[in-house]
């Protein structure tokens, strides 16, 4: 059964890693991804063609694959003013009509072949506001809550854009993304029924489950 539905608009790359000076982690960075045609391998946990550079914090089952809605970049076009490209946000899916902030953590979307399943929110960086020359963006982006979502990959696939998104499961708890990032940004309201979600990641499991001891 499909209880929500929308589209891939865009899937993007970074064929090639960055220079950066934005944060110490390194001097590379595969933030900037650009949109590609065609037909895209989403397997062994990651974006085919794609370059992860700091794989402490990105890429890895639990963030194989990050998604941002068009309709939330849109939001940011016209709060601050500038074009909003498909990748800008270091997004593989631009998605159209799917709520990914009251995306359910452990939700499964069908996009053909594929099966993806809501993992956790992108936590804004140095490298995300370096890339975007707003040293005001990690403020703003935590203020906005809409900070995209990370997916695991369930069923390795092909797809390209244009592709439907069908969300087929949606677990009962009904905590979502946005819940997620609202803890991780300092409330503490949810965090009880934070740590009983069984699709938590282990880290954000331990996490949460500290927190609320």
């Amino acid at each position: 059964m499909t209880i929500a539905s929308g589209k891939v608009l865009s899937i993007n790359i970074a064929s090639q890693s960055k220079s950066q000076s934005w944060s110490k982690s390194g001097n590379r960075t595969g933030i900037d991804k650009k949109s590609v045609e065609g037909l895209v391998l989403f397997g062994n946990d990651s974006v085919g063609g794609d370059n992860v550079v700091d794989r402490n914090h990105h890429g890895g089952y639990d963030k194989a694959v990050y998604a941002y809605a068009q309709e939330d970049a849109q939001w940011w076009a016209e709060k601050i003013g500038r074009e909003i490209t498909p990748g800008i946000f270091g997004e593989n899916l631009t998605t159209s009509g799917i709520d990914l902030t009251n995306a359910v953590i452990g939700e499964c979307w069908q996009i053909g072949d594929l099966l993806l399943e809501v993992a956790e929110p992108r936590i804004p960086c140095t490298v995300f506001a370096g890339f975007w020359d707003r040293p005001t963006l990690i403020k703003e982006f935590t203020e906005a809550n809409r900070s995209g979502a990370y997916l695991r990959i369930i069923d390795e696939a092909m797809i390209e854009r244009g592709a439907t998104i069908e969300v087929i499961h949606r677990p009962h708890h009904g905590i979502t993304i946005g819940d997620i990032f609202a803890a991780k940004s300092g409330s503490r309201q949810k965090i009880s029924a934070i740590a009983q979600v069984a699709e938590l990641s282990a880290e954000y499991r331990e996490w949460a489950q500290k927190l609320n001891s």
